[in-house]
């Protein structure tokens, strides 16, 4: 996993635990850990699979597809969380960010175990794979957009960036995108999972859409 998402990590926790909260009866602090407790849980069940040799016959395709899968799940929860604070729940819109590390943890140890496993860090073997499978090429592309959004979530990035910020997250979709088009080619003839992604990533897209329109309608209509 890159370093900056680690630093990321602890620049994270400590903006979010400086905040002053406005629930008295709820520590933001509580909250916090409970949701990093949601974000590192199925690391801790895989790296418990691999030391006890549960993952079944054949661990390398487990290990592939529960990193990968837990990348996209958190993904979409990044992407939740907007409508979801609109809708009388801002405490995940809070911690939105947190849980934007956790897709670009997941994706890291997705793509190091590929790189160990399927191409044994070979340059040759890489080439081989990207010119003979698009799902390869998608995928490490979504994981490239991942970086510089997981080094800028940190707060003093963000306040240089200003407003390029948001310009830059909104790559958020197109990350998306790349991530359901991996696994509706990795799918072959079971394409429930990627189905279920589309749906979401394509609800919370329209969702979207509703918003900018409704803010260019008032904004005309108070011109």
């Amino acid at each position: 996993m890159p370093e900056g998402v680690t630093f990321a990590f602890r620049s994270e926790a400590s903006r979010f635990m400086t905040t002053p909260s406005p629930q008295p009866f709820l520590s933001y602090r509580i909250v916090w850990w409970l949701l990093f407790g949601v974000g590192i849980g199925p690391f801790l069940w895989l790296a418990r699979a691999v030391i006890q040799n549960s993952l079944g016959p054949d661990p390398a395709e487990a290990l592939m597809h529960t990193t990968g899968a837990w990348a996209i799940r958190f993904l979409v929860v990044v992407l939740l969380a907007r409508p979801l604070s609109q809708w009388g729940w801002p405490v995940l819109f809070r911690t939105r960010r947190l849980f934007g590390l956790f897709v670009a943890f997941y994706a890291s140890l997705h793509l190091l175990v590929f790189a160990q496993v399927y191409v044994g860090w070979s340059g040759a073997i890489l080439a081989e794979e990207l010119t003979e499978r698009p799902y390869v090429v998608v995928g490490f592309v979504a994981w490239l957009l991942l970086l510089p959004l997981s080094i800028t979530s940190l707060h003093s990035l963000r306040r240089r960036m200003g407003r390029h910020w948001r310009s830059l997250h909104r790559s958020v979709y197109l990350i998306a995108l790349l991530a359901t088009l991996h696994v509706l080619w990795l799918s072959r003839s079971d394409v429930g999972d990627a189905l279920l992604y589309a749906l979401a990533f394509g609800t919370l897209l329209g969702w979207r859409f509703v918003v900018f329109w409704r803010k260019s309608l008032r904004a005309k209509q108070s011109s």
